[in-house]
């Protein structure tokens, strides 16, 4: 259980929050890059820890990132105009730059010593792995630019993806680092016993502490002389890196990827989750159409989404249209899409769990893990000094693995080159 102060202290996110400065102390998605896809094209609302904003890409493709309303009387931003680097608000075409100087003021005198005063809060964006990557911490405390190896995977090697909860973040967070759940939430087929998760759903949880977080392991039993191993990734505050070299099915898929979500807040109720997935391979490229599959498997398809939205037409408003017959005979939920399965139970326990009542297991000790090392890190920020992960270097090597051991066989010693990143 945490105690209430403790729940609180996690899950609100706000300017002037501790765990609100703690994300500010990161560079985090704001938006995938293609929601700008043309210079000088339409303004973009974002919402980003309780913040709202307004996005552009500018007359020379740089992104803008900037308060959704005029400094000048609060006018929309959004109806502004995207024009010669600039965001134009048409209220009184006062005009500001993706620094947030104001670089025209017609409504005012020639030479007004006003304009040199005005500014429209305005946040640094950097371009990076299909995605659109914010600052919104103090100037003095900017990390270095994120660099993950699958941000790092050539385009043709990787995808990327985004949906909304209608929940908390840490909620998904927890539900991702949570592996024990597998062998019951993603039970599609009651009678097919050769899965990985269905001979054994009581995996051993082992976490070991790193400079950026953990990595922690999860190990099943697959015979009586076999273990699966899979080993995960917690990089602060809200990343998971995980490996399908044989996922649960215990087969080698066609593509060798890795997998992996940001659940990054939009506000203390709703989350966005950016989803990635990319071939470890340099050898062999991930298909486009075999990560749509993907997609639609997981239940985020393009048919999956409300359109214009990046919320799921199977919602909390529809029960997400779970099939009680099927639940009878063939899945363990009757609800269909693994990452639907999972945003059912997030969504569903509210949009802030209260985890004064909870019970925690074994299985539950990568989320105790994590729970502590955020919380430490909001008291570490309050202390004015760094927390875990800010520098790439103690993360930009680590990846994800997963595979059988047999015997007395040493998984650190068999996955040791496995788990220094390639790209």
């Amino acid at each position: 259980m945490l105690k209430t102060q403790d729940n609180n202290r996690l899950t609100q996110i706000g300017p002037g929050t501790p765990a609100g400065d703690l994300f500010r102390r990161y560079w985090q998605p704001a938006a995938l890059a293609s929601e700008l896809p043309e210079k000088d094209g339409a303004p973009l609302r974002v919402r980003l820890l309780g913040e709202d904003l307004i996005a552009y890409r500018d007359s020379k493709g740089a992104v803008g990132l900037v308060d959704a309303h005029c400094p000048h009387r609060r006018a929309p931003m959004f109806f502004g105009r995207n024009e010669e680097c600039g965001l134009r608000c048409v209220y009184h075409g006062w005009k500001f730059d993706r620094n947030g100087d104001c670089v025209d003021m017609p409504s005012e005198p020639a030479g007004t010593p006003l304009q040199a005063k005005v500014k429209i809060k305005a946040y640094p964006v950097h371009e990076a792995g299909g995605l659109l990557w914010a600052y919104m911490g103090p100037k003095d405390k900017m990390p270095p630019l994120p660099d993950y190896e699958w941000m790092r995977a050539p385009h043709t090697h990787r995808f990327v993806s985004k949906s909304e909860a209608a929940c908390n973040y840490l909620q998904g967070l927890e539900g991702g680092l949570d592996t024990a759940h597998v062998s019951f939430l993603h039970n599609n087929n009651l009678k097919d016993k050769s899965s990985l998760g269905a001979q054994d759903g009581a995996p051993r949880i082992d976490v070991e502490l790193t400079d950026y977080g953990y990595y922690y392991v999860s190990t099943r039993k697959s015979g009586p002389d076999r273990n699966y191993v899979r080993v995960y990734q917690y990089i602060m505050p809200f990343q998971q890196i995980r490996s399908n070299v044989l996922g649960y099915s215990g087969k080698r898929p066609e593509v060798p990827k890795f997998d992996g979500h940001l659940w990054v807040p939009i506000d203390d109720h709703t989350t966005n989750i950016y989803n990635f997935m990319y071939s470890y391979s340099p050898d062999i490229p991930l298909p486009q159409d075999y990560a749509e599959h993907y997609e639609a498997y997981a239940g985020r398809g393009r048919d999956d989404f409300i359109p214009g939205t990046f919320r799921l037409k199977r919602n909390l408003a529809n029960d997400f249209l779970i099939d009680r017959d099927d639940q009878k005979h063939r899945s363990f939920t009757g609800i269909t899409g693994v990452n639907t399965q999972d945003m059912a139970l997030q969504e569903g326990m509210g949009p802030i769990v209260d985890r004064s009542k909870e019970f925690l297991g074994t299985s539950d000790r990568a989320i105790v893990a994590m729970r502590r090392l955020l919380l430490e890190a909001t008291h570490v920020v309050e202390r004015g000094e760094d927390p875990k992960g800010l520098d790439p270097s103690t993360h930009a090597k680590a990846r994800a693995y997963d595979d059988f051991v047999t015997g007395d066989e040493n998984w650190q010693t068999s996955f040791a080159k496995e788990l220094i990143a390639k790209f």
